[in-house]
């Protein structure tokens, strides 16, 4: 069944409507990297997950080398600003906070997916920190909290960035040593499948 979004929702998920169509209705899954919770929006609307982890430090970064990271150089308040987004999550999702399909994680991704149990997820959409070793870390956590046969997706797989192709870098290596099996790269997403193993 393909579910079509609806032109109220945000134009930049457009590009990751097939992703969208991958997710199972009423199924179990976190999304790495929320911000101020568009794509959140988006999943719970056209998805209709049981039970969506939104994980996110909302922390931020003043290093030069995140100058144009939305949590970085992009948030000109600083940390004022990465608190005004985590309170406005919470407050946007709020009657689905209270009736328990969503759950927020304030947290970095390694600790947050580290206490969750393994094989407890249908998927993983990882959007978060696209430096190399962050997403290479990400990817490797969601290969143990998701079932064989769910699927781990994200975003910015792409050459350059301010994160110079961390995130493409990682998961061509994680295509190559993980069990695992390519569904789809399109749109700068990518989708695999998780194999026994």
């Amino acid at each position: 069944m393909v579910r079509k979004m609806t032109q109220q929702q945000p134009t930049a998920a457009w590009h990751r409507q097939f992703v969208l169509d991958l997710l199972p209705a009423g199924s179990v899954g976190a999304e790495i990297g929320v911000h101020q919770g568009d794509f959140s929006q988006v999943i719970l609307d056209v998805v209709s997950p049981a039970l969506l982890h939104l994980i996110d430090p909302w922390h931020h970064e003043p290093s030069p080398t995140y100058e144009k990271a939305w949590y970085g150089g992009q948030a000109e308040q600083g940390q004022q600003e990465m608190d005004a987004r985590y309170a406005g999550v919470l407050a946007r999702f709020d009657d689905a906070i209270r009736t328990g399909t969503v759950v927020v994680h304030r947290g970095a991704s390694d600790e947050v997916l580290g206490g969750l149990s393994d094989g407890s997820l249908d998927w993983v959409y990882i959007d978060g920190n696209h430096l190399y070793e962050f997403a290479a870390t990400d990817l490797a956590l969601s290969l143990a909290k998701v079932r064989v046969g769910g699927l781990i997706t994200g975003d910015d797989y792409a050459e350059g960035g301010w994160w110079e192709g961390g995130v493409k870098r990682a998961v061509d290596e994680f295509a190559g040593t993980a069990p695992v099996r390519q569904v789809e790269i399109r749109n700068g997403q990518y989708v695999f499948e998780r194999l026994p193993g």
